[in-house]
């Protein structure tokens, strides 16, 4: 089994702007979840048993990575909202 980091940019973070007492949106991605599967597919499927609450959320574009030295090469995109349609019509 392989373990993967699933992530989105999708979402806003905010961070104090000290010299002028107020927030400013920053860039950047947010951890979804981690899983573990053989394949990044068998992975987003265990994602989405073991979070069933990423239902709710408004993100929608999600991407991850095996969680290995040469990480770069193992990226795959994946649509939440695409994911849940079509496990609620099963």
């Amino acid at each position: 089994m392989n373990n993967y980091i699933f992530l989105t940019n999708e979402g806003y973070t905010f961070q104090l702007n000290p010299h002028h007492d107020s927030f400013e949106e920053i860039e950047n991605l947010q951890v979804v979840g981690f899983a573990v599967g053989n394949t990044p597919d068998e992975a987003y499927v265990n994602l989405l048993i073991e979070y069933p609450y990423l239902e709710e959320t408004t993100f929608d574009m999600v991407f991850c990575y095996k969680l290995a030295r040469k990480y770069e090469q193992t990226r795959k995109d994946f649509s939440l909202s695409s994911s849940f349609f079509f496990w609620s019509r099963k």
